[in-house]
């Protein structure tokens, strides 16, 4: 069924379509019991996709990453379609336009998306206004935080700061976004001298909070193993806590579109079915050189349930998806999640 609303929906410009699918998830709180046959239709129960990862339970291992839900606007509802949590932003301290328009695409035959948004986002404090409404019982939402683009790097640790500062209070992990290729300068951020000041600040705050939150990296697949193998020297040294492995790519190589139609799409971060070599490539690599003591989330070209099951086997602890959604449609949680109960239960059998 989805298969066929897909072909009508991808006539239409994709950040239109996006907008209007926030707008017409906003609605659905206001038809009598529709939220509720929406988690009796895709919500899984099982024990046995409880995870206890950073300190935190989740009700499942799938989420949704950032991107999706920028603003915070629609985190009960995604929650409804099974997702175990939900990254919200990149949320920036101030309210922001991102690049100009058109800025999202789709290359169908590879099945992936390119987009150069920007960081587009209403602002640390109407997203925390978001926040405040009451959430699905048991729902993890993670901050995804980035600097706005007129911020230089010399000053993006303290930009960095005052945004975590303002929505420490009302989330439960924080993921600092550095590889985002779609604002000038900023995957210079990776650097272990940069990655040190930086994750520096923002630990030194954090250790005077009452509360402890988890806070995480969002790494580019772009990174040659050396430069990973320096984060992660920064990572132990500084003291944070995971990675989210990883961010969109700026590689163009075997795709199967048109040379012409990409090079119309223009510059961006490209996701979907290409990314999914390299992204488990870098999980395996992250696990092995971590002795599986670094949570991981693996993100980046998770298209089907076995490219969730490959990604969870080669290390990472949860996984989140944002094209595969898009392209699979409404039941992809579900799917995923039926397809890690099933393989549960052949492993116990065996």
């Amino acid at each position: 069924m989805y298969n066929f609303f897909r072909l009508i929906l991808f006539i239409f410009n994709p950040e239109r379509i996006h907008n209007l699918t926030v707008i017409l998830l906003k609605l659905t709180k206001y038809i009598p019991f529709f939220n509720s046959l929406l988690r009796l239709n895709y919500v899984v129960k099982s024990s046995n996709l409880e995870r206890k990862v950073l300190g935190l339970k989740f009700k499942n291992p799938v989420g949704i990453a950032a991107g999706f839900d920028k603003n915070a606007e629609v985190y009960n509802e995604l929650a409804d379609f099974g997702f175990g949590f939900i990254e919200i932003g990149t949320v920036t301290r101030n309210a922001q336009k991102g690049n100009v328009k058109p800025r999202l695409f789709r290359l169908s035959k590879d099945k992936a998306l390119i987009n150069r948004m920007g960081f587009n986002n209403i602002g640390v404090d109407k997203v925390i206004e978001n926040l405040q409404k009451k959430r699905r019982n048991g729902l993890i939402i993670g901050g995804n935080i980035g600097k706005n683009t007129n911020i230089d790097n010399e000053n993006a640790p303290a930009e960095y700061e005052k945004t975590l500062s303002r929505l420490y209070n009302y989330v439960d992990y924080f993921v600092i976004n550095v590889s985002c290729p779609n604002i000038d300068g900023l995957q210079s951020l990776q650097t272990a001298e940069y990655l040190e000041k930086l994750l520096g600040q923002l630990t030194e705050f954090r250790r005077y909070r009452e509360t402890y939150k988890p806070m995480l990296i969002k790494i580019s697949p772009d990174l040659s193993f050396e430069q990973i193998d320096e984060m992660l020297d920064v990572i132990r040294t500084i003291g944070i806590d995971g990675i989210v492995a990883t961010n969109t790519t700026t590689s163009r190589n075997g795709l199967k579109t048109g040379a012409k139609e990409i090079e119309r799409t223009g510059s961006g971060g490209l996701s979907g079915s290409p990314l999914t070599k390299r992204s488990l490539e870098i999980i395996s690599y992250i696990n092995k050189k971590t002795d599986g003591d670094l949570p991981i989330i693996g993100a980046g070209g998770i298209m089907t349930e076995d490219d969730a099951i490959n990604m969870l086997a080669a290390g990472a602890r949860l996984v989140q998806v944002y094209t595969g959604f898009i392209y699979n449609g409404p039941k992809f949680a579900k799917q995923i999640n039926k397809r890690i109960l099933k393989e549960y239960q052949a492993n116990t059998q065996e």
